[in-house]
């Protein structure tokens, strides 16, 4: 990239440049009716430029990718064409993060591991978890990924960090009397834990004889509903996005600081700060795309909000802080112990095609693919049913898990109580 490099710096026409270089390194196993298919190692970087032009009092910016067989003409043709499109954008002028020079690894124990040791020893966690009769695992691909992230800026901007993350992708399928049912299961993590991995594939082989036993109810239960790990981060990473740098810009955002996104009522209040880095989590980073310095920022505390986040960008548009676009989201404990969520009538949802979840019309709601319901004396798998429900009511009376675990970039309560919420 020094060519490129070189050409930017020469070309007058150019106000400002970044170079971002993400090196992929990985180790693939995919797997077939549990026989070993085709073993993959791929090495591939991604060399992506973005020029900035200054223009009539704008700031305009352009983007391409540069490949390592790319000729000098080729490269002057990839900047000429860049130079005019971003002088047709018209954004208020902005500065470069600045004058940072730092090295950064992300925590991980892959490290300690050779890739094919570490992807046959999660393959064999993975096939080893399924303790269903009548279940197996129709395919399974495992992926073992070493990323070097660079960035370079034309204001002496040269960061880089190591992390490293595994995939697993596998079709969990059960043989019922009637019919087979199959689902999709992917999930990621940057520490190897294996007892995490039993429990979370031993989970989805249960899940799959569910979805082929569920039953559709005539008169669908009335009673409190569960909320698990997936759902959560979901409605809580939809409430932290309406308090981004960009929405407050563009006077979209419908809370503002003070505001309380949570009423008043009986339920765990909710505080959540966002982070750069979760100790396990594959979305952990030190530094985002324009390379400003990740690190924690509370947003909403007591249910109210009390900062915003978001790009370097649209920071200085509003006069904030630059906070960066951090990926990880840690919600404080709730009140509840793990015992209030064993005792029924409750609906513990368990998978569904989408939770919505709309501020401005105050409504949460969705299809659910597979709920336990639990009248007091058994368990049933149902589907075919629905729920939905006022978004303020639910969180006035939200009871959270004091048991807190790892979703994807979400740290926080495993389960949640919520009451006012209608089942059809």
């Amino acid at each position: 990239m020094i060519k490129t490099i070189e050409l930017l710096k020469a070309d007058k026409r150019i106000s400002d440049w970044k170079l971002n270089i993400h090196r992929r390194e990985s180790y693939e196993l995919f797997f077939v009716k549990g026989k070993l298919d085709c073993v993959r190692c791929t090495d591939t970087t991604n060399n992506r430029v973005t020029v900035y032009v200054d223009c009539d009092g704008f700031r305009g910016d352009a983007m391409f990718y540069v490949y390592p067989a790319s000729t000098e003409e080729e490269r002057k043709a990839l900047i000429d064409s860049a130079v005019s499109r971003a002088r047709l954008v018209k954004n208020a002028p902005y500065t470069l993060p600045a004058d940072e020079e730092e090295s950064y690894i992300i925590e991980s124990n892959f490290s300690e591991y050779e890739p094919v040791e570490l992807a046959k020893t999660i393959a064999n966690e993975v096939f080893a978890s399924n303790e269903t009769e009548n279940a197996a695992i129709n395919s399974l691909e495992v992926f073992v990924t070493k990323h070097r992230e660079e960035i370079i800026n034309s204001a002496s901007i040269s960061k880089s960090q190591v992390h490293y993350d595994a995939m697993v992708e596998a079709i969990p399928t059960f043989n019922g009397e009637s019919q087979s049912v199959e689902l999709y299961e992917q999930y990621n993590f940057s520490i190897l834990d294996l007892p995490a991995l039993r429990e979370e594939i031993a989970e989805k082989m249960a899940e799959v004889k569910a979805r082929c036993e569920a039953l559709t109810p005539e008169t669908p239960p009335s009673c409190p509903v569960i909320l698990n790990k997936a759902e959560l981060s979901q409605l809580f990473r939809t409430m932290v996005a309406d308090l981004d740098y960009a929405q407050v810009y563009y006077s979209s955002n419908l809370y503002k600081k003070g505001d309380k996104i949570q009423p008043e009522g009986f339920g765990d209040r909710i505080g959540i700060t966002l982070k750069g880095e979760i100790a396990g989590s594959y979305r952990s980073s030190r530094f985002d795309m324009d390379g400003i310095t990740l690190g924690d920022l509370r947003v909403i505390d007591n249910g109210e909000v009390v900062a915003y986040h978001g790009s370097n960008k649209f920071a200085q548009y509003i006069g904030e802080k630059p906070s960066g676009d951090l990926p990880c989201m840690e919600l404080d404990p709730g009140s509840s112990a793990p015992e209030r969520f064993n005792d029924g009538p409750y609906l513990e949802i368990i998978s569904m095609s989408g939770l919505q979840v709309d501020f401005y019309n105050d409504y949460i709601g969705g299809e659910i693919r597979l709920a336990y319901y639990n009248d007091g004396t058994a368990i049933t798998p149902l589907t075919g049913i629905s729920v939905s429900g006022k978004l303020s009511r639910v969180l006035a009376e939200i009871a959270l898990s004091s048991e807190r675990v790892l979703c994807g970039g979400y740290f926080g309560p495993e389960k949640a109580l919520i009451k006012n919420i209608k089942i059809f």
